[in-house]
């Protein structure tokens, strides 16, 4: 077995070379990782925009779903109401058919 002979200085100067190269493709590792990182967090801010858009979309539309309930009454009669304010017209109406009646009835007999 033959033994292969170097100084100190090669020795030291391979085992830093080594570790440089192993440094680099660390590097190298940890700055596509961190690329990547950004593509993917770049896609979510884009995703979380999108739900904030919809989010303010929706609550648009909340306050103008509530602001339609606020007017309606002023513009719309409900049915129950209806029918009740026209069966005190007709009552009222009844009453008075009933007075004009009495009253010819009166006119009649004098």
């Amino acid at each position: 077995m033959s033994m292969i002979e170097m100084p100190l200085y090669q020795l030291i100067g391979i085992a830093v070379g080594v570790l440089s190269g192993f440094a680099g493709l660390v590097k190298l590792l940890l700055l596509q990782t961190e690329r990547r990182l950004d593509q993917r967090f770049a896609v979510m801010d884009d995703r979380f925009n999108a739900v904030a858009k919809d989010g303010e979309r929706l609550r648009n539309l909340e306050l103008s779903f509530e602001r339609l309930r606020a007017d309606m009454p002023l513009h719309y009669v409900r049915r129950e109401d209806y029918v009740r304010n026209q069966t005190v017209i007709e009552a009222k109406l009844d009453a008075l058919a009933l007075k004009l009646e009495n009253v010819q009835l009166k006119g009649a007999r004098s």
